[in-house]
């Protein structure tokens, strides 16, 4: 006779086999409150919610296929994935579709695809392969290749130019690079001479770049126009008070006043129909997702997962640090959206993967060690 209630629970314990179920519920209260803010966002207009849902199921797809990579499989994309990437970013500045001034995107005919989404997991992947490559023979001149490694894919995307993305990118290169040792001293001197380089990169950086940064001292000084995102944005922020005006009842929102609310500015959205309070426990969820994060990097059992889980990590503070400082006003808008909860399909399966990752570390670290 055939067992099928022992047959369906080994079924449903090999499905959940390698999810993090701590990280998994994190995540969902996070997307669920990001989902319940673009539905509020779009309610008069365009309405999306259906269409993120959608997102959503697609990018936890990915992400279940990719936790069951064991970290060594995951090692073998590194050099396919980064090499991809700096070809599409080379097709990109040769023959990319240019929108607004930026040209950042590639026609595949049916569609178009943003190739430097692709550098924000295969500049962690790579570097952590090189630094596990060379871990017994680590010396200074690897530090630098390494350096090297992230500098081609940053200025091929500052080049575009898409100043947010190529942030994210440097920054995740730099994590894996500052986990793996880089010396104190050599960081100091880098402080100091990019501080010395300022004067040199103010003069390299676009006038709206420029325009960006002088805006965020005085936003008035063009209220309807670079100044407008941070005007607005901070009065829905303010508006919002200790308790927040309720749900879908933000007048900021619903008049038509923040832009690009359902995408970079969903988090202006959320803070004036949720206050304060809300935004204590938004940034509680945060901290608990960033906090498993690295409890997974600390337990990972080879320098490669240790390295790749925590500039996941530290990734995903990167994304809501900048989206929530320029929303509020003490960054510039760079245009970097909040992580899983803004709009949008490619960043969503991209955050995933690297929960994905976070997740085949974690499950498969017995197996290492075995």
């Amino acid at each position: 006779m055939i067992d099928i209630a022992g047959t369906l629970r080994r079924s449903w314990q090999e499905l959940i086999a390698h999810i993090d179920f701590p990280l998994f519920f994190i995540m969902l209260a996070i997307m669920g409150v990001g989902l319940a803010t673009v539905n509020s966002a779009t309610w008069d207009s365009n309405h999306r919610m259906l269409s993120q849902a959608g997102n959503m199921g697609i990018a936890m797809v990915v992400m279940w296929f990719v936790s069951r990579l064991p970290p060594q499989k995951l090692m073998n994309f590194a050099i396919p994935l980064y090499v991809f990437g700096i070809i599409l970013l080379i097709a990109v500045f040769l023959f990319g579709i240019k929108v607004n001034g930026a040209k950042r995107w590639l026609s595949l005919g049916f569609t178009r695809i943003q190739p430097s989404e692709i550098m924000k997991i295969a500049m962690p992947l790579m570097l952590a392969w090189y630094f596990q490559k060379y871990e017994a023979t680590l010396r200074l001149k690897h530090y630098f290749i390494a350096a090297l490694l992230l500098f081609i894919p940053f200025a091929l995307i500052a080049k575009q130019p898409d100043l947010g993305t190529a942030l994210l990118v440097g920054s995740a290169g730099f994590y894996v690079i500052f986990f793996a040792g880089l010396p104190w001293k050599i960081i100091a001197g880098l402080l100091v001479a990019a501080g010395s380089a300022a004067p040199i990169l103010w003069g390299m950086m676009h006038d709206y770049q420029q325009k960006r940064i002088l805006t965020l001292i005085d936003p008035t000084t063009d209220p309807l126009g670079s100044g407008y995102h941070i005007i607005q944005s901070t009065i829905a922020i303010g508006s919002g008070g200790a308790f927040g005006k309720g749900y879908l009842n933000g007048t900021q929102t619903h008049l038509e006043f923040i832009p690009e609310k359902h995408t970079d500015f969903i988090f202006a959205v959320y803070s004036e129909e949720w206050g304060l309070l809300g935004n204590v426990l938004l940034l509680f969820l945060y901290t608990l997702l960033i906090g498993r994060g690295l409890i997974i990097a600390s337990g990972a059992p080879t320098l490669f997962s240790r390295l790749l889980a925590g500039a996941i990590t530290l990734g995903f503070f990167t994304y809501a640090f900048i989206n929530m400082g320029m929303v509020s006003g003490i960054l510039p808008v760079v245009g970097v959206p909040l992580p899983f909860m803004s709009y949008g399909g490619t960043a969503l399966v991209i955050l995933f993967l690297g929960v994905g990752m976070l997740m085949s570390i974690h499950t498969h670290r017995m197996l290492v060690k075995k």
